[in-house]
């Protein structure tokens, strides 16, 4: 039975308060397994582990292009409430993508070796170790492939808690692993990579175990279907072209870094990463609790209810995502310095550009590319997006052979992602009719009035404030202080604000 709007709004907000709270748990988790591994690695194996680890993600464009194809279609499926529909679309999926990791695996064997042994600045004593991490690497793209329908199924049902206790086994499990380096008596780059390896095999065995139990869609049989195949193959043809620049941007750039500033600057580059990955977290559990009813609004073309979803997610997103963001990117150094034992050159600037970048490509692009994708008509919207994510790389190598810092890297995906937040825009307004003067309105007007009255002051302070402890105290307060107030007034609504004062007064009673 199709749920009301107000049932499927409360939902949503139940599942993005308890992602939230999800996702400060893994920040903690993921930032202190971070400082575990740099320091038990040393600066230069763990620049080695981040860009052989980004030879095979050059090919993980295979699984986000087939991993948004089967979420898309699924879904839809599940919106529709068709479920003869939904067993063949989650067979022919799983079909797909146990070729699609055989696919990896062959080039992964053959192009990507070549990579790792003629073209990565690597030091000679070390490309042992170097080729043994890749060959983990390798397998564990696999395994996630073969993952990736399982964890469809869980987020399309909206099993968001479900979700969440996975997340957080898998955090834990890899913090240990991080642990276990400081006892271990072999190489420990070697080490790290085989025993991660482990806990990706376990974690795609409860997958499976959950979803057999609990979806009778996901009992897996032999399927085949041409025509169904092409289609999701023309899907997944264009988000290939998109996961192809989104990697070039990420991964490319990691490889131009290694070329033209060598392993220290992957070390910034790859705290930059895990900060960055970190960060995603929070804007994925957001996306998560969202995701579904965009697509299943399409499905039921209702369009209205997809507009109060993108307004509502932007507002949302901005405000939960600056409440840590702002206070960490003011306060980047003591940050880094309480995290890492040793900071690479470069990581603070690093840090703070692209943490900002994250919070304004979330708050004004992240559901409207989703709605886009709902429509299935993403051809053109694909190859404009690509081309302005390739630039990434292109200008990063244009600035480098000008002999430009590292610095070049985070400044040129924040502009570029300015560029693509207009062209989602554009794209959102023809495909869905969406519109831009009501998003002003309802959301653009709203948080330019909240960064008006909680940011100035706590960036005024942050430069005349010697002590950094200080500072982060005195700033962090003072933004709080400015932040909570004009959130709860102006960026939410009457129903948010009632969900919220229900959802304290719940906690408050027990």
């Amino acid at each position: 039975m199709e749920n009301s709007p107000s049932e499927n709004n409360k939902r949503i907000a139940k599942n993005t308060m308890f992602l939230y709270f999800r996702s400060i748990l893994l920040l903690i988790v993921g930032l202190y397994t971070s400082r575990e591994v740099l320091a038990q690695l040393g600066v230069e194996d763990f620049g080695i582990y981040n860009v052989v680890g980004g030879v095979i993600v050059l090919f993980s464009f295979i699984q986000n292009a087939m991993t948004s194809a089967t979420s898309r279609f699924f879904t839809f499926d599940l919106g529709k409430g068709d479920f003869e529909a939904l067993k063949k679309t989650f067979s022919l999926s799983m079909v797909i993508h146990i070729f699609t990791a055989g696919l990896i695996f062959v080039l992964g064997e053959t192009v990507g070796l070549w990579f790792l042994n003629t073209q990565l600045n690597i030091p000679s004593e070390r490309m042992g170790a170097a080729n043994f991490v890749y060959q983990f690497s390798v397998l564990s793209a696999c395994i996630g492939i073969l993952q990736v329908p399982y964890m469809v199924a869980i987020n399309a049902h909206e099993r968001m808690k479900v979700y969440a206790y996975f997340g957080i086994v898998d955090a834990v499990f890899k913090l240990a692993v991080a642990i276990s380096l400081g006892f271990a008596t072999v190489d420990k780059l070697k080490f790290y990579s085989a025993v991660l390896f482990g806990v990706y095999i376990f974690m795609v065995i409860c997958y499976q175990i959950y979803c057999h139990k609990n979806f009778p869609e996901t009992h897996f049989k032999w399927f085949w279907n041409k025509k169904m195949f092409w289609e999701r193959m023309g899907f997944s043809g264009w988000t290939t072209l998109g996961g192809v620049s989104a990697i070039a941007a990420l991964q490319g750039v990691n490889m131009l870094l290694n070329m033209f500033h060598g392993v220290i600057a992957n070390a910034a580059y790859g705290v930059m990463t895990q900060v960055n990955n970190a960060v995603t977290q929070f804007s994925t559990n957001l996306m998560a609790a969202f995701n579904p009813q965009v697509i299943k609004s399409y499905a039921r073309n209702d369009i209205e209810y997809l507009h109060s979803l993108i307004f509502r997610f932007s507002r949302i997103s901005f405000l939960l995502l600056s409440l840590f963001i702002i206070p960490v990117v003011l306060n980047m150094d003591l940050v880094l310095n309480l995290w890492l034992k040793e900071v690479p050159a470069f990581a603070v600037i690093f840090c703070q550009i692209r943490l900002l970048d994250h919070l304004f490509a979330y708050t004004f692009s992240g559901l409207l590319a989703s709605s886009i994708v709902a429509t299935g008509k993403i051809k053109y919207f694909t190859i404009i997006d690509s081309i302005l994510v390739i630039m990434n790389f292109v200008l990063c190598y244009i600035f480098f052979k000008l002999d430009f810092s590292p610095v070049t890297v985070p400044i040129v995906y924040i502009t570029m992602n300015f560029v693509r937040i207009i062209s989602a825009n554009i794209f959102a307004k023809y495909l869905i009719a969406f519109s831009i003067r009501q998003y002003c309105k309802k959301v653009l007007i709203r948080i330019f009035i909240i960064g008006a009255i909680s940011f100035p002051l706590p960036i005024l302070l942050i430069f005349n404030i010697n002590n950094s402890v200080t500072s982060f105290f005195i700033t962090s307060g003072i933004f709080l202080i400015l932040f909570l107030p004009s959130a709860y007034l102006i960026g939410l609504d009457n129903n948010e604000k009632n969900i919220l004062k229900n959802k304290i007064k719940n906690l408050s009673t027990k």
